[in-house]
């Protein structure tokens, strides 16, 4: 495999996607929905209630979480207990949801999209190959999720140090179990659903049919994820080192799956392989 030809796929598109304004305007208000509105919203009204009946009832919710999420909450407090539970238990979709969801929607036409915009010619007749051109799109898709949800987990870090950390004793976040969630355990379920959903983009004939179709795949997946992704905050950090482990693997297998399988007619609808 060429990687100056998968280099050269993958600039191309994201050069093409960072002037997409009609884009990048709804997946920022996603992603400032999911890391900072909601969050901000919910943790400014823990802590702003302190220690009333409200907060210990939800502070009474906390004794449901296993034993090993139940250590590893800080605060002396109902109020400073229930929001620290909240920053770093409950917000674990804010991880899954906004990287599937923006990496999907580029995913899903990266492709197809070539066919509609009469660019898929050019690239059927370019010296990249189908594995090349499979392996190019994949990381154009995946390098938007996957930056944004690092800029906004780090905007997250900040909203939740400012606003639970007086509760709790100081800055706290990111735990251990979010750093091995983001950097270990989130990109392999990244890359499988893409493998996916760019084997899916080139089977179809029009980019709403694409989206239709990843729905269908994304969905299970952002389950899969976020039960996978929950599991390793409340679990140690040999729990967060295996659920990555299998993901990787899965998620090694499909590519490699996925680059079998795609053909350059498959890939770009011309007519003849090469």
């Amino acid at each position: 495999m060429n990687w100056h030809h998968v280099k050269t796929v993958a600039r191309t598109d994201l050069r093409q996607l960072i002037g997409a304004k009609d884009f990048w305007i709804p997946m920022a208000i996603l992603g400032s929905m999911f890391f900072l509105i909601i969050p901000f919203v919910l943790l400014i009204s823990i802590t702003s209630l302190g220690d009333v009946d409200a907060v210990a009832q939800v502070s009474q919710a906390i004794k449901v979480l296993p034993a090993t999420a139940q250590e590893q909450i800080q605060g002396d407090t109902d109020a400073g207990r229930t929001s620290y539970a909240l920053a770093v238990f409950l917000f674990a979709p804010v991880a899954i949801v906004v990287p599937l969801t923006i990496s999907t929607a580029v995913g899903s036409s990266t492709i197809v999209g070539e066919r509609e915009r009469g660019t898929g010619e050019f690239l059927a007749h370019s010296p990249a190959g189908a594995q090349e051109i499979y392996m190019g799109k994949l990381i154009a898709s995946f390098v938007p999720g996957y930056a944004t949800t690092l800029v906004g987990f780090g905007a997250y870090s900040i909203l939740v140090n400012t606003v639970v950390g007086p509760e709790v004793g100081g800055w706290f976040f990111p735990t251990a179990q979010w750093w091995a969630l983001m950097l270990w355990v989130m990109p392999p379920f990244l890359l499988l659903t893409l493998s996916l959903v760019l084997r899916l983009s080139a089977r179809v004939k029009s980019t709403a049919a694409a989206h239709q179709a990843s729905g269908l795949v994304t969905l299970p997946l952002i389950g899969v994820a976020y039960s996978q992704s929950t599991g390793a905050l409340f679990g140690a950090g040999v729990s967060s080192l295996w659920i990555g482990l299998v993901a990787w693997t899965i998620a090694l297998f499909s590519l490699t799956r996925g680059m079998k399988a795609i053909t350059r007619g498959r890939l770009l609808g011309v007519a003849i392989d090469t």
